[in-house]
């Protein structure tokens, strides 16, 4: 067997070698979907990410911001706990457009609490 800097039995830094990898691994997919939080269209993505009716209007108010924050998260929370059971429903495609869509969310959520 080949000894290489992934071989965990290794004593010279292992450890660190697979701890380096999680943190860039993590730094790059944040990058990716901080990226496509760009492409996020409210109108189109979000009435499907909360369950919401697509054809009422989305309330861009303060409380109403707040609200889909708060679906968002819990949305977000399900998603989280269903990737580390292992569950067969999780979509991994989902957990990204939520965490896009609650970037880009949050930040609607600041401006509107900034211009105040």
């Amino acid at each position: 067997m080949m000894q290489g800097s992934f071989d965990r039995r290794s004593d010279s830094g292992g450890a660190r070698t697979a701890a380096t990898i999680r943190a860039t691994t993590r730094r790059l997919a944040e990058g990716a979907v901080r990226a496509g939080m760009l492409d996020y269209d409210r109108d189109r993505d979000l009435p499907a990410l909360i369950r919401a009716d697509p054809f009422s209007p989305i309330p861009d108010t303060t409380d109403g911001v707040k609200a889909v924050v708060a679906r968002l998260e819990r949305a977000l929370r399900a998603e989280r706990k269903r990737a580390r059971s292992g569950h067969w429903t999780y979509d991994l495609n989902r957990h990204i457009a939520l965490r896009q869509a609650y970037l880009a969310e949050s930040e609607r959520l600041a401006r509107l609490q900034a211009s105040r």
